[in-house]
This record gives C-alpha cells, sequence and structure tokens, in this order.
C-alpha cells in the first residue's frame, strides 16, 4: 500500500471539503446516530455504538490510509458547520468508490451536488474511474450522480447495518480518462 501523508482541500463556492479531524467527532456522531441518516448509508449501524466514529477518523487519519474523507465544512479555517462527509475508498487499477451522506439539516439544498462535482473535479488521488452506489429508495443521490456525469451500470444489492437487511441499490461509474 501506498503511504500518504496529506490530503488536500478542496473547495466549492458554498463550502470546503477538507480532510476529517479529530474536532469534528461530536458533530459526525451528532449526525451519523440519527435514523434517517443512517438509514441511507450501508456503513452506519443504527444505534450508533461508542467509538465508531473515533475510530473511523482515527483510520482516515492514518498515512497508510485505505479511504481519504473529507467533511463538508461551511466554517472557516477553524472548522464551521460539518455538513456531511464524502469519502473515496481505494480499488484496484486506479479506482475509487465514492461514498458521501448529507447531514438532514442540509438535504434537498445541493450540497451533495457541490461535493461530488468538487470531487470528481478535483480527482485528489488521480484516478482513472470512480464508482458509487445508492439505494433504490434514495432517488436524490442517484440524481446527484447522475447529474455529475456517472453511468448507471446495473442493479445490486449491499447490506444495510441500520436497516439489518439487504437494500437492492443502483450502480454508477465515472470514467475519468
Amino acid at each position: 500500500m501506498v503511504t500518504l501523508t496529506q490530503q488536500e482541500t478542496l473547495h466549492t463556492t458554498r463550502f470546503s471539503l477538507r480532510p476529517v479531524r479529530m474536532s469534528d467527532l461530536t458533530r459526525i456522531e451528532h449526525y451519523a446516530s440519527d435514523i434517517r441518516l443512517a438509514n441511507s448509508t450501508p456503513r452506519i449501524p443504527h444505534p450508533l455504538p461508542p467509538g465508531l466514529i473515533a475510530g473511523y477518523i482515527e483510520r482516515a487519519t492514518l498515512p497508510e490510509r485505505e479511504e481519504d474523507v473529507w467533511v463538508m465544512d461551511s466554517g472557516d479555517h477553524d472548522g464551521g458547520e460539518v455538513m456531511g462527509v464524502i469519502s473515496l475508498m481505494r480499488l484496484d487499477r486506479n479506482q475509487s468508490e465514492v461514498s458521501y451522506w448529507v447531514a438532514p439539516p442540509f438535504w434537498n439544498t445541493h450540497v451533495a451536488s457541490d461535493a461530488v462535482q468538487a470531487l470528481v473535479a478535483g480527482n485528489p488521488l488521480d484516478n482513472d474511474a470512480m464508482f458509487a452506489s445508492v439505494f433504490h429508495d434514495n432517488p436524490a443521490s442517484a440524481k446527484v450522480l447522475i447529474n455529475t456525469g456517472f453511468a448507471y451500470l446495473g442493479d445490486a444489492e449491499t447490506f444495510c447495518l441500520a436497516r439489518g437487511a439487504t437494500v437492492p441499490t443502483w450502480t454508477y461509474s465515472l470514467k475519468l480518462r
């Protein structure tokens, strides 16, 4: 695995995508403990176990991390409002999987669209392609991907920890070169 030490900050007109840090713990835990948010992601359980988010942040800040995690931050350089989280999980053949969630107070404000567009435009891992999956019952997330240029690949299933069930998904890809 490649050792990474720095992760760049990306900017939109409304907020920055900056590397996650331990000072985000309380805000991320607050939003991640919301059942509505947990049900829209495969990896957030409900109820949220103690220490889960701290472990997630610790892994995301390791030099040898497998996933780069950014916070959608609407504040100044010292951190303002955590509006959501977006990440790139490294895959083989110079590809990554995009995952994201937006905190419920910012739903339907185009935050996800701006974040995904900034991540694609910045291509911080210099990927050849990106992939993403969304639950069938979350068409707004599918629209975010389609509007960013992702193409539908097909249907699949993913286990959702919060629901304790396998959930049908739509899978998308975007070739970057």
